[in-house]
C-alpha cells in the first residue's frame, strides 16, 4: 500500500463501533470527519489521547466534525474503554487490521528488540469532499486534540 498523502481520497470502511453503532465513510458522505488510529484501548497513552479528543468535543461537533476512534482491539474491551471513560464518540473495531492497512499505518514496530505488527498512532482529517486534508502520524497523545481542532477549523 502506497503511504496516503494529503488530498488523496480517504480509503472506503464500514466497521462495528462502541454502542452497537456502525460506521462506514458511506455514512459520512459529505461531512468532515477526523479518523484517529490507536494501538490499544485502556492503555496510558491511549487513554490521555481519548479522554483529550472527549474533552475538545463540543467545540469540534460546532464545527460538525464526526470523531471515529479505530483501533485493533476485539468489541469487549472497546466497549469497557468508551463506557469507562464515558467517551461520547464511536470507537471501531478493526481486528483483522484491514483500515488500518488501507491507511497505513499497520507498521512493524519494536519493543526490547522484538519486532511485531501493530497499530501506528495516527490521524487523518477528513474533508466534507472526502479528500485528506491533514495527516498526524507518530501522533503524541497529550497535544493531539489541540492540533486536531486547529486544523478542522481550517476546513
Amino acid at each position: 500500500m502506497t503511504e496516503l498523502v494529503e488530498s488523496a481520497q480517504a480509503p472506503d470502511f464500514t466497521m462495528a463501533a462502541s454502542g452497537g453503532r456502525e460506521v462506514s465513510s458511506a455514512a459520512l458522505k459529505g461531512k468532515p470527519y477526523l479518523l484517529y488510529f490507536y494501538p490499544k484501548a485502556d492503555t496510558p497513552g491511549c487513554t490521555k489521547q481519548a479522554c483529550g479528543i472527549q474533552e475538545a468535543l463540543p467545540q469540534l461537533g460546532k464545527l460538525n466534525l464526526t470523531v471515529i476512534g479505530v483501533s485493533p482491539d476485539p468489541m469487549p474491551p472497546i466497549e469497557k474503554f468508551a463506557k469507562k471513560f464515558n467517551l461520547e464518540f464511536p470507537l471501531a473495531s478493526d481486528p483483522e487490521h484491514k483500515l488500518a492497512e488501507s491507511y497505513g499505518v499497520w507498521v512493524e514496530k519494536s519493543m526490547y528488540g522484538k519486532k511485531y505488527m501493530g497499530m501506528e498512532r495516527s490521524s487523518f482529517l477528513v474533508g466534507a469532499d472526502g479528500t485528506i486534508k491533514a495527516i498526524w502520524r507518530k501522533v503524541k497523545p497529550e497535544a493531539h486534540a489541540a492540533a486536531v481542532l486547529e486544523a478542522a477549523k481550517a476546513l
